[in-house]
């Protein structure tokens, strides 16, 4: 799953860093790129010494680095992380965003409470975390199976958080 608390459950004070699932690691992308390249010289086989060599491999070129581009620049955009501090006396949620801009949040960790949305939020079981007057989301880029999951643990982690009703 792509989140894990980083202290043991017996440490007054917990840490949750959460982030988006990165379904291409380095290697794959290293080896999807030459794969990609090896393949796009295949039909320049049969005009290597030709006119027609030079007219063709700019486009070809063009289409390596197009896709080379787009996965660099998706890969970008999923450096997101979050992490939850559950302290004694506050919990505070932090997201640090691709471009390097941060987002917090704090509450008093009696007044915290863990909600989930059936079907209310922009995803299934929506997860938020709500006090101090706000209510923020938590983990919206992670599947649905594992905001379920997640739910789950939260609610185990902070007390008085009530199990809501399965949607009818």
């Amino acid at each position: 799953m792509p989140y894990n608390w980083t202290r043991p459950k017996q440490d007054a004070e917990r840490e949750l860093h959460l982030w988006p699932h990165q379904s291409l690691p380095p290697q794959g992308y290293v080896r999807f790129l030459g794969l990609t390249a090896a393949l796009i010289c295949v039909p320049l086989i049969p005009v290597l010494g030709s006119f027609l060599l030079w007219g063709l491999l700019p486009f070809l070129l063009l289409a390596l680095f197009g896709m080379k581009w787009a996965l660099d620049r998706n890969r970008h955009d999923h450096q997101i992380l979050e992490v939850l501090t559950i302290g004694k006396e506050e919990a505070r949620l932090e997201r640090i965003n691709p471009d390097g801009g941060r987002q917090s949040w704090r509450c008093n960790r009696y007044w915290t409470r863990v909600g989930m949305h059936h079907r209310d939020g922009p995803v299934p079981h929506y997860v938020t975390l709500q006090g101090g007057g706000r209510e923020v989301e938590i983990g919206a880029f992670l599947s649905e199976e594992e905001r379920i999951a997640l739910f789950d643990e939260l609610s185990s982690a902070i007390p008085g958080t009530e199990v809501p009703l399965p949607p009818r």
